[in-house]
């Protein structure tokens, strides 16, 4: 049989000695550990408090003009003269086009030639009729015929107005289409006129959100093509229905536009300005941002611990968020700093931050279906 005994000599010393210098170095590890969990992170608080929100609900909208027609001929004709130019304002009634008219102006030139006629036979009989020369029903025979002339007169210049077409309303033409010498018919279009004095701005709002407009109603209007501008209006008609597909409701506002800035067609980015209320807020830098989760590090009562709690976001403005649920007035959060904390942990407060110092002005808030963007990674 064979010896499988470990040989004698210093190898259980060593084995000893190295044991010892494992078990050594492992709890200096841990002791280190240790320590640098204990040490307490440096942080920004702030104590909340309630401050006026005017928020707004934000919608897209398309522009038209107050008026807007396609002017087009009534009659087929050739254009005698055009008599405007494209882009150019005109006043209510002003000439356009001017139609061949020369059998038209004689058909006026011979009707009032026969009203002239028509009113010397009647001056002469009424005159006989009143010494008892003729007959009464003789004069009623001759009024009769003035009228007809009278209104064989109206008719034919009415015929010549026709050949001119003139702007119904005060507005700013588009462009010209036609030239001297065209026939035109009927429907033929010549241009278009837009009264874009006040814009019409139509836009929908889901029907949720339709317990929050009234006819009246403050709205801002936005355009990419005038960045950092906004355009004033107020809302003036809501639909009386609600569109089935959609479940949205169209909603009509009136924008004043006195330096037509704002056309017809353009894009605007609407926002519906709510009634203001007191809100909790608190800085955006300060919302943890998990998913769909959200959550704020509140202080403890001994100033030196923290607790994750999750809490219910509304709308957002200028960096700041608003607190429905989870947080109260008074209580402190870290607004900075965040990044090294964890549930319980312990903190060192550097120095609130800034309170009390919000702008109580309306800006950018949720959209029209109330949803909220997700809050900053950090």
């Amino acid at each position: 049989m064979r010896n499988t005994a470990l040989p004698r000599g210093p190898w259980p010393g060593a084995l000893v000695f190295l044991l010892s210098v494992f078990l050594l170095s492992a709890c200096g590890r841990d002791d280190a550990d240790a320590g640098h969990e204990q040490a307490p992170a440096t942080v920004t608080t702030q104590r909340l408090q309630t401050v006026r929100w005017a928020d707004e609900l934000k919608a897209l909208g398309t522009a038209h003009a107050r008026e807007s027609v396609t002017i087009t001929a009534s009659v087929t004709q050739t254009i005698a003269s055009v008599e405007f130019d494209s882009g150019q304002y005109v006043e209510k009634g002003q000439p356009l086009v001017t139609l061949v008219q020369g059998q038209q102006a004689a058909g006026v030139a011979e009707a009032e030639a026969g009203l002239r006629d028509a009113e010397q036979l009647y001056e002469r009989n009424r005159r006989l009729a009143e010494q008892q020369l003729i007959a009464r029903a003789s004069l009623d025979t001759q009024r009769a015929a003035l009228e007809a002339a009278r209104a064989r007169v109206a008719t034919q210049r009415a015929t010549v107005a026709d050949r001119t077409i003139r702007s119904p309303f005060a507005g700013v033409l588009g462009l010209r289409l036609v030239s001297a010498g065209s026939l035109v018919a009927p429907g033929t279009p010549i241009t278009t006129l837009d009264d874009v004095s006040t814009i019409k701005l139509d836009f929908t709002v889901p029907e949720a959100q339709l317990s929050l407009l009234r006819p009246g109603q403050r709205i801002v209007a936005r355009s990419e093509a005038w960045p950092g501008e906004t355009f004033a209006g107020a809302i003036a008609t809501i639909d009386s229905r609600v569109d089935p597909g959609s479940r949205a409701v169209t909603v009509r506002a009136e924008v004043p536009n006195p330096d037509g800035r704002l056309r017809p067609g353009m894009l605007l980015e609407v926002g519906i300005e709510r009634a203001a209320r007191e809100a909790l807020a608190i800085p955006e830098l300060a919302l943890q941002q998990n998913g769909a989760r959200s959550s704020v590090f509140r202080v403890e009562a001994d100033g030196a611990t923290v607790r994750e709690v999750p809490v219910q976001t509304g709308a957002r403005r200028f960096g700041e968020v608003e607190i429905v649920s989870g947080l109260k007035a008074g209580d402190r959060i870290v607004v900075e700093g965040t990044v090294k904390l964890r549930d319980g942990a312990k903190i060192r407060d550097l120095g609130a931050a800034a309170e009390g110092s919000r702008p109580e002005a309306s800006g950018p808030q949720a959209d029209a279906t109330g949803e909220d963007a997700a809050g900053p990674e950090r």
